[in-house]
């Protein structure tokens, strides 16, 4: 597996976003079941896509900076054939060194309580839960975490 950087509207960053939405409007019942604005180009400062050994994209990770000090993850995903595999894991690690070679001190996320497995996921990668925060604040399906670098 291989991680990398893919601009936000190339096929595969489209196709993990699309993914990303499916599996969301499943657990949600509910085509935009997202608080605030969606992320886009204008906002994302960095986009990475695991690929399968045979080149197969499997999973995606972004980040929005927030400030000079810390960033907001966007957009994790991995393809449900894929879980298990090391992908969340390895995005989010390049996501994280991302941030440290800027010496951000902190990054945030917000998923969703429909999301067990991403709870867990994060809590296992050292994140910790945290007030809601942004657009989220006044959300009552989400769940937010930070992780200081």
């Amino acid at each position: 597996m291989i991680v990398r950087e893919v601009e936000w509207g190339h096929p595969d960053s489209v196709a993990m976003r699309k993914g990303q939405r499916l599996d969301l409007d499943q657990r949600y019942g509910s085509p935009d079941s997202e608080p605030g604005p969606h992320p886009t180009a204008a906002d994302i400062t960095m986009f990475f896509v695991a690929y399968a050994d045979d080149g197969e994209p499997i999973g995606s990770g972004a980040l929005r900076k927030l400030d000079d000090e810390h960033a907001e993850i966007k957009r994790m995903f991995v393809h449900p054939a894929h879980r298990g595999s090391g992908a969340g894991p390895a995005i989010l690690a390049r996501l994280e060194q991302f941030a440290r070679d800027r010496q951000w001190k902190r990054l945030v996320l917000e998923t969703g309580h429909r999301q067990p497995d991403a709870v867990r996921f994060y809590e296992r990668e050292g994140y910790s839960g945290i007030p809601k925060f942004g657009y989220y604040v006044d959300s009552p399906n989400s769940l937010c975490f930070e992780k200081v670098l």
